[in-house]
């Protein structure tokens, strides 16, 4: 039984030593992707919905390549996506509400 416990921790110390790295990486991206806007990025995020408002009136879409425009439609599917599994969460039900 001690065998079982030493290989355990072996495994367990050899698992924490190879994820680090990863983990390191992952954290120091979460660190700047996932905190919300500051006030100084308001201006930013401004000019970005007029850009997208000004492409949408010209008709800017239409000169996508290919690449791109597959690029916005998976980028708009995970948006739906999150948004429809964040909505099964709030009702906690897959189909309808729970009356």
């Amino acid at each position: 039984m001690a065998g079982v416990a030493t290989k355990g921790s072996t495994l367990v110390n050899r698992l924490l030593t190879q994820a680090r790295p990863q983990l390191d990486t992952f954290l120091r991206y979460a660190k700047v992707e996932l905190t919300p806007p500051t006030p100084a990025d308001i201006p930013a995020i401004r000019q970005g919905i007029g850009r997208l408002i000004t492409g949408a009136r010209t008709g800017a879409y239409k000169n996508l390549t290919v690449r791109e425009a597959w690029l916005n439609t998976l980028v708009t599917m995970e948006v739906v996506f999150w948004f429809y599994i964040g909505e099964c969460i709030g009702k906690r039900h897959i189909v309808g509400y729970d009356v």
